[in-house]
Formats: C-alpha cells, structure tokens, sequence
C-alpha cells in the first residue's frame, strides 16, 4: 500500500522557490527539477524505509541531479509520509530537520 505524502508549509515553499529559481536560469529546468522530485516521491511513497535515517526519526532522500535531499519522516498509522524539509545541500544542516 502506498503512503501519502504531506509537506510541511515551509518544505513546500522550499521546493517552489527552488522550481522558480532553475526555471529563472533556464527554461525547462524548473520542470526537470519537479521530475526529478516526483521520481523521488513516488520512491519514498512506494517504500518509505528505503532511505536512511538521518537525525532522531527524520530519513533523507536525495534527489538526482540536483543537490537537494528530502527531509521526511513516516507516520506509520495514517499511512503518511511527512516532508519537513526540500533541503539544498548547502544549507547549515542544523536547519533541515523540523518538528
């Protein structure tokens, strides 16, 4: 069975930005991102144990081609993986986990 996927407020607002940010630089990079996070999502989605655990109970889940890593963690009994965080790599990591 497949998990459904909730972002934090501010891990969605960190993947909008990221998408209008690479869609400003090029045309079309802005979608390859979202690709590249959908591809990852229906990943987490399908198995979400599948990526290690980073700090406490937060997983990390980095994305192909771009340096972002999603940040989640599962919520067994509503079949629920919560994004707290699309984390770019060069960040202070102190800040990628959210409670």
């Amino acid at each position: 069975m497949k998990y459904k996927i909730i972002f934090h407020p501010v891990a969605e607002k960190e993947f909008n930005d990221a998408y209008y940010w690479y869609e400003e630089q090029l045309a079309g990079l802005g979608y390859r991102f979202e690709e590249c996070i959908d591809i990852k999502l229906n990943q987490i989605t399908s198995n979400p144990r599948l990526f290690p655990k980073g700090k406490r109970i937060f997983r990390e889940a980095l994305v192909d081609t771009f340096p972002y890593q999603l940040v989640y963690k599962i919520l067994e009994k509503e079949k629920v993986v919560f994004i707290v965080a699309v984390y770019h790599s060069s960040r202070n990591p102190t800040k990628k986990y959210r409670k």
